[in-house]
């Protein structure tokens, strides 16, 4: 299926915007950590919704702004 760019925009921008809600809107703050492409689902009008949240974390407010270097999600060479 071939995709203009505006449909491949408005695809980003809703993923963006869902991720921005899950991150600085929802509370507790949930995090998903296994953003890519297979867990973007795209509706008839390219609206974007996230799925497979089995790796998200839900992080308190006093965890928000700590650093980590722990890798999650999946792994493909």
């Amino acid at each position: 299926m071939f995709l203009d760019w505006d449909a491949r925009y408005k695809i980003v921008l809703g993923a963006t915007r869902g991720l921005a809600y899950l991150h600085h809107d929802c509370f507790p703050t949930i995090v998903h950590c296994d953003i890519k492409a297979n867990n973007i689902l795209v509706g008839p009008q390219f609206e974007a919704f996230l799925a497979d949240f089995g790796l998200a974390k839900l992080v308190s407010a006093s965890e928000c702004s700590r650093v980590s270097n722990t890798v999650a999600g999946s792994y493909r060479i």
